[in-house]
Formats: structure tokens, sequence, C-alpha cells
């Protein structure tokens, strides 16, 4: 069989982090069995979908780096797609949704009602066969024995999820459903509707829903629901697509952090987790932390470049390398981009901002005093480099008597204006000999 899965958003502002997973996952089981996976656009709602949400949905989806075999290119209904199954807007398909109408009617399964149109249902339990949840039998409710009929098309003419859902699936041939477990309750109508085309439904796949850290199920307007908030924080992609698979499926051994490549090689539904996921994000902080920490040097200096662009920092007034050796010093040391601005903004502006409290502890009559001894020396140096540094400053700490870290301090305070950062020495060579007098003797007026 070739396993032909799709991901069909209503693009409607921005992509829901569950959505997300559930692209994912399916991403992942074509790319598992050597299948494909469709992108489809479900734009029947005119007045909210838009072309800006459908391209940043796209966006989104490449960000991940969930690449779609077949599906639009361009957020624009009208614009280039690849695959031979189109349109992959449902708004382009309108055709194609009357002929099945018409199919139905002509079959006795569907009949005008009141300016809409119906689909007669069978009063008869449906059972759900799912590859993660079991057999599921769907009982009608009392009103729906009453009356089990449902519409498939409105009175203003536009058809409903349910019918273009079925239709499309049908059409595009698709093998596997793997969709949120929310979804359960609809599928005894897709399935009835299959049978009616006179095909068998796919297989369906319901899976877990992604709940709040709280066990509250996570809506649209929770914090960390949009994919967006993870772009804007810096987040590296690769960790973000490790979580989320995370969250619903477990790797043997209870591994946390693997490579893409194992991840399409293990990944199948019977591992699907059957009960719902709690979004953890310490743990994607983690995650990304790790992901950073292994980044190879070009790569954190282009996000990391771009993310201090974000935060409004003007990195064209410094030479390239000079920013390149200040971002290094930050490697392993934070665990999202976001963090760059208050971790190391110090090396891009000229007016460092010191909390008085801080300063009121460390420049104190006596430090100060000690600050200026340890100015003097550095004033000496012919080579201002991290070794040279450390070895002077170490060396002053032992003629006055006091501990490094008494220098350490109020030395840090002074070039950076804050308690901690990246390796003193280090920091120090890279502001360079100028900056770091200048800084000093501004720390002591």
């Amino acid at each position: 069989m070739n396993i032909r899965v799709r991901f069909a958003p209503s693009p409607t502002g921005f992509l829901h982090i569950g959505g997300a997973r559930t692209a994912l996952f399916n991403w992942l089981y074509a790319r598992h069995t050597g299948g494909t996976f469709i992108l489809r656009v479900e734009d029947t709602d005119a007045a909210r979908n838009t072309t800006e949400a459908t391209e940043a949905l796209l966006s989104g989806l490449r960000w991940l780096g969930l690449d779609w075999d077949e599906g639009p290119t361009l957020g624009d209904p009208a614009g280039a797609s690849k695959g031979n199954h189109g349109p992959y807007f449902q708004s382009q398909r309108s055709d194609i949704y009357r002929a099945r109408v018409q199919e139905l009617k002509a079959k006795g399964l569907a009949y005008d009602a009141d300016g809409a149109v119906k689909f007669k249902m069978d009063r008869q339990p449906i059972v759900i066969p799912d590859l993660i949840v079991g057999d599921v039998t769907r009982e009608l409710t009392d009103r729906e024995q009453a009356d089990p009929d449902f519409v498939i098309i409105r009175s203003d003419g536009q058809p409903v999820f349910h019918f273009v859902n079925v239709v499309d699936d049908l059409e595009m041939k698709i093998t596997h459903v793997i969709r949120g477990e929310d979804h359960l309750t609809n599928t005894a109508k897709h399935i009835a509707l299959f049978r009616a085309f006179g095909v068998e439904p796919p297989k369906y796949a319901h899976i877990p829903l992604i709940l709040n850290s709280d066990g509250t199920k996570m809506s649209k307007r929770d914090s960390g629901a949009s994919l967006q908030t993870y772009l804007d924080e810096g987040c590296v992609p690769e960790a973000v697509v490790n979580y989320l698979c995370l969250l619903g499926w477990s790797p043997k051994e209870n591994r946390e952090k693997l490579p893409i490549a194992e991840i399409i090689q293990l990944f199948d539904l019977p591992q699907i987790l059957r009960h719902n996921a709690r979004f953890d994000i310490g743990k994607l902080h983690w995650l990304d932390g790790e992901y950073l920490r292994e980044m190879d040097l070009e790569r954190f200096c282009k996000l990391g470049t771009e993310a201090l662009r974000r935060a409004g920092y003007d990195l064209d007034k410094y030479p390239a390398e000079y920013v390149k050796s200040a971002l290094a010093t930050c490697v392993g040391k934070i665990k999202r981009f976001c963090e760059l601005g208050p971790y190391a903004g110090f090396y891009f502006t000229n007016e460092i901002k010191i909390d008085p409290a801080l300063a009121a502890k460390e420049f104190t009559a006596e430090n100060k005093a000690r600050l200026q001894k340890l100015r003097d020396a550095f004033a000496q140096l012919t080579e201002f480099n991290a070794a040279g540094i450390e070895q002077t400053l170490k060396g002053i700490a032992k003629e006055l008597g006091v501990k490094v870290g008494i220098l350490v301090h109020p030395t840090r305070l002074a070039c950076t204006g804050a308690a901690s950062g990246p390796s003193l020495y280090h920091l120090m060579e890279v502001l360079g000999k100028k900056t770091v007098l200048e800084r000093i003797n501004k720390a002591q007026v």
C-alpha cells in the first residue's frame, strides 16, 4: 500500500501547537513508511480565512522542516501547487463537491430540506476501528435516534466540514487519517459517508490531546499555544520538533533528545500513547538549551545575530569578527536565543545600566581603590587576552591579600552591568582594552 496522509488545517490566524504536532505525526508516518504527506487547506470560512494567515501556516511548517509532497506552494488559493490531486484549497473544489452531492442524491442517500441538503444516516451504531484508541462504538443520542440525518450542504450553499473532509480524503486517496482525539466523535459520520460513496474509509488514528501543565485542555488563548511564540523566543526548530514528538509518543528506553533521522526510523502509530500529554515548557526550554549547546558556532552566530537584531540591537556598528567573538562566549550559556539580549547585550551598547543596589554593594570605597589598582595594571598590558587578564587579576588579588572573587565581582559589574554572564576574562578580551578601561573608569565615578 502506498501510504497517503494529510494535514488539513483551517488558516484562521496562526498555527496552533496542537496542529503543529498533528502535522508532525503525519509527516513522520509518511517518512517512516516511504509514503506521501499532503497539505490541504480547509479555507471555506471566507470571513476568517486570509492569504496572510495561510502564508503564516506554510512558513510555520517550513520552519519546523515539515516539507509536503503535495499541496500549495503559496498562500494564495489561485497560486501554484504541486501534486496530481488538487486543487489543495477547499475554496477551489466547489465543482467536486457539487458532483458528489448529486451522486448521493442519485443513490437516494441525500435529499433537500429547507434549502439545505441532508445526508440519510443509518440508525445503527457505528464501530470505529482506531489504530490508537482501539474499537470505539458510537451509539446514537436520543435526538439522533429520532432524526439521525445531518446537513451536508447549508442553506447558503456552503458545504459542511464533515462532507468536504470525507470527499477530499476520498478524492486524494488518503489511506490513514491521523488527527486529534477531539475528532473521534465526528468519525462515525465520516465512515457512513465513505460507505455511502461505495468505498471503505481510511484507517483512523486519533492522537491524544495536548493539555496545559495543570491538566486543562490547551486552547488558542493559552500561553504557548501559538507556534509563533517559539519563533519569537528564538527556539530552534529541531528542539521544538523533538519536544512535540514526545507529546504522545515515546521511544524505547525513555530517551528524550533524538535526531530527526532516528525519530523517523523509530516512529510508528502503535507507539503513540493513549493518555493525554501535558505541555511542559520547562522541558522544551531544556531541550532547546541542549541543541544550542551542541550547535556549531557558525549557525549559533547566524541565529544569535538574528535574535539580537529582533531585540533592537544595531549590529552593523560592529565588525563581523567582533560579533562572532562576542557570541562565542555565550555558547552553552543560554537556553533560548531571546535570552541573548539580557545576557550579552553589553557587548553592543556604549551605555551600561547598573542596578543601584548592585552598585552600592560592589562599588564601595574600598573596592573602588582596588579597581583603580587593577585598572592601572590592565593599562600596562601589551597583549589584552584572556590568559593575560586572568593572570593580572589574580596577581593583584594576591598583592592585595584578597580572594579573587573580591575583584571579579566589581570588575564584571563595571564591564557588563550584570552580576553574572559569560566568562569574565574572555568577555573582557572581546570588549578590548580601551572599552574595559573606560567602563572601569565610569564605574568609579
